[in-house]
């Protein structure tokens, strides 16, 4: 067997001191995390975090930078991550679309209520994406490139 990490996107949305934060249902009950999820097959980076954060909040994102790639386990024998943080704006919320599934709500959170909710955080990546948001990390989304369905006849890489 082939081992595998899981490929995740997350978005750390700041506005006016508060990020936004879902509260959703885990096998843990319910936690706290950015707006994330899993890559699918077909879409590249930027595509799955702007659905995932529409999905999950309502919201529409646009990812302005990469905060960090994160690659996190939480023990050995747990599953492997490799998560792709960015930061962005959102705008033209409705209030009306339903939420993904497990979502419960939003919440517009300070860092300070985000600490303190740490024994609630799906992962210690949730508060540490807001504080390398918050320390200036911000990297330009050129760095990501996809080459889907590429011409076999054009050499890449």
């Amino acid at each position: 067997m082939v081992w595998k990490p899981h490929v995740t996107v997350a978005a750390v949305i700041e506005r006016d001191n508060r990020f936004l934060l879902v509260e959703e249902e885990t096998p843990s009950g319910l936690q706290f995390n950015q707006p994330a999820g899993h890559f699918e097959e077909n879409e590249n980076l930027i595509a799955a975090v702007k659905r995932e954060v529409n999905e999950e909040t309502a919201w529409h994102f646009e990812p302005e930078h990469i905060v960090s790639i994160q690659l996190w386990r939480r023990n050995p024998a747990a599953p492997t991550f490799i998560r792709v943080c960015f930061s962005g704006s959102c705008h033209s919320h409705n209030p009306n679309q339903a939420l993904d599934e497990g979502i419960i709500t939003t919440h517009w959170l300070t860092r300070e209520e985000i600490a303190a909710r740490q024994q609630r955080l799906r992962s210690p990546l949730v508060l540490i994406s807001v504080d390398e948001f918050l320390s200036g990390q911000r990297y330009p989304l050129s760095l990501l490139k996809s080459f889907l369905d590429l011409d076999s006849n054009i050499t890449a890489i």
